[in-house]
């Protein structure tokens, strides 16, 4: 056997798909199950090279034959070489939101064809933002505009606890992702502040590059909400770039899109806040109507009671949706009658997704002592701040107002079936 091995390219849909079906949300949940890290389970999923021992483990937990879809030919020194793109295939990414949401899709588009311009983003995992932005990038690239998404899940902690640091990983990022030679050490000043730093690599050498309508779509921005000061320091800077822009003409082909999964946690100075200035977004959960689409385009005909069913369990959660579509499109003999029954269970389509949100709850009990509290209320009720927050990261529960109720009826079957 060789050292190491690699996915064939024609398994890669494959195995990314079955990420999904063995409940890991994202591929940072699958790498934190193993033990590896992002960047070993990134490179499998995305067809480069990993110790052979690495490439066994990760099958055997997606159930997969590691024989039947290991490359017959590794070249190891060719795949180490090759960079990966810092945003690709997250499970969101993909094919899993089949519905477009052409009215949303529309404002994103019309908000960032504006100069200066500022969009928001938001909404729980898996609801679909990553692919409605990556749409909307789609199109902008097709009109000339220079898109660049970064998620700061690819940030080092040692960076998010540093300023000038997190400022540097920023631009840089920024710079290669679109394509530009790193010049960073003949902008920068460590005389002056670092913030200015930025500011001036950005309108001295990145926006004049650019020569076009620069779009910069940062992801996963509640990564900064635990690192206070330089979450503070770096959305402040967000929102001083959009004031800009009013003022100075090249910032005006800069255009930002901030996407974040939570409610910010960092308490900011109104003045300084990029979260109450420019278009803000929230993604629904699909209506019946985009159920019964969704349904169709799995070969399911379905009528509205049909629809009903399945949302009194899972409610609109688009993942949640799908997945139940495409399993009964492949298992055509189970009636939906049949997988709601057992849906909670761990006998049932959701269990490794549900089981790796209990894991995740049992290693902070504060939040499985607020969920707790959350499902023996008939109604939304009030907890402490710091667990609506996690809480609603998770997708477990929704906001309302100062209040949180549970997000569905899956999660309240399942969770009041484990907590006493």
């Amino acid at each position: 056997m060789p050292r190491s091995l690699k996915v064939d390219q024609q398994y890669i849909a494959q195995v990314k798909a079955a990420v999904q079906r063995q409940g890991y949300p994202r591929q940072k949940d699958l790498a934190e199950d193993l033990g590896m890290s992002r960047d070993t389970v990134r490179k499998f999923l995305n067809g480069y090279a990993v110790d052979n021992l690495n490439f066994i483990e990760i099958c055997e937990r997606l159930l997969q034959d590691w024989n039947a879809i290991a490359a017959t030919d590794v070249n190891t020194s060719n795949s180490q070489q090759t960079t990966l793109e810092p945003f690709a295939d997250e499970p969101e990414v993909a094919d899993f939101l089949d519905v477009e949401r052409q009215s949303i899709e529309a404002m994103c588009y019309q908000t960032l064809c504006q100069p200066g311009a500022l969009l928001r983003i938001r909404a729980p995992g898996l609801m679909g933002k990553t692919f409605l932005i990556a749409r909307v990038l789609g199109k902008l690239r097709q009109e000339g505009y220079r898109t660049v998404c970064l998620n700061l899940q690819y940030a080092e902690q040692a960076d998010l606890m540093n300023l000038n640091s997190f400022l540097r990983w920023f631009c840089i990022s920024v710079g290669e992702l679109v394509g530009y030679p790193n010049c960073l050490d003949k902008y920068w000043n460590d005389k002056i502040a670092c913030k200015m730093n930025c500011f001036g690599y950005f309108q001295r050498y990145l926006l004049p590059q650019a020569e076009s309508p620069f779009v910069i779509c940062i992801d996963e921005v509640e990564q900064l909400f635990n690192h206070e000061v330089v979450g503070k320091e770096f959305l402040g800077l967000l929102r001083a770039w959009h004031e800009t822009a009013k003022t100075i003409p090249i910032w005006r082909r800069l255009r930002l899109v901030v996407v974040h999964s939570t409610e910010n946690y960092i308490q900011l100075n109104i003045n300084e806040s990029p979260f109450n200035v420019g278009v803000a977004t929230e993604l629904p959960e699909f209506t019946p109507q985009e159920v019964q689409i969704l349904a169709q385009k799995y070969g399911l005909d379905w009528e509205l009671a049909q629809v009903n069913q399945l949302m009194a369990l899972v409610g609109g959660h688009p993942f949640l949706v799908k997945q139940a579509c495409e399993y009964l499109q492949r298992y055509s003999h189970i009636t939906l009658e049949e997988l709601l029954q057992t849906a909670p269970t761990e006998a049932g389509i959701y269990a490794n997704y549900l089981r790796r949100y209990w894991e995740i709850l049992q290693r902070h009990q504060e939040s499985l002592q607020a969920l707790k509290t959350v499902l023996s209320a008939a109604d939304k009720v009030r907890i402490e701040a710091k667990q609506s927050y996690w809480l609603s990261k998770l997708g477990l529960v929704k906001l309302v107002g100062n209040e949180v109720r549970m997000n569905c009826n899956l999660y309240r079957h399942y969770f009041s079936d484990r907590i006493s």
